[in-house]
């Protein structure tokens, strides 16, 4: 019996974490079909993933959160800029990166650009909605700015 009931909380634990689990972007042109196609902004995440202590922090306290997933798959079509110092990356990826950090002027971690983006002539034009980086007090803050850069209520 307890073998079954074990079972069954594991079923219900994966189900749930899978549900719980974002699309994280990282070929910009995937993102801006998709973003197109739903109409939702894309929420540029610029991230030193294995060495930027705020961007860990960013993750941790609000990215991983229930009350950021629910939010992110309502209103944003998420894309992670990674610049790494150990872990490797595709060659186009980390040319796609530097190419994107530098039309953003990006110059620190974690930052956060919110865009509207536009495919004319084959090149996409994005068109910056506003920005920001970590805040304190979890997702509940850091949402509530989100929201006022978007605009929702």
């Amino acid at each position: 019996m307890k073998h079954k009931l074990l079972v069954v909380l594991f079923a219900l634990v994966t189900t749930f974490t899978q549900a719980q689990e974002l699309t994280w972007h990282t070929d910009v042109n995937k993102a801006v079909a998709e973003s197109n196609k739903t109409k939702k902004p894309l929420f540029m995440f610029f991230t030193g993933s294995d060495w930027c202590g705020w961007c860990i922090k960013l993750q941790k306290e609000v990215f991983t959160q229930p009350e950021f997933v629910k939010w992110a798959k309502k209103n944003v079509i998420l894309v992670e800029l990674d610049y790494p110092r150990n872990n490797k990356q595709p060659e186009n990826i980390k040319v796609q990166n530097q190419q994107i950090q530098q039309a953003f002027g990006v110059q620190g971690y974690p930052t956060v650009w919110f865009v509207n983006a536009a495919v004319a002539n084959g090149k996409t034009n994005f068109t910056p909605i506003g920005s920001m980086g970590y805040k304190n007090g979890g997702p509940s803050a850091w949402l509530a700015d989100a929201n006022t850069i978007l605009k929702i209520k």
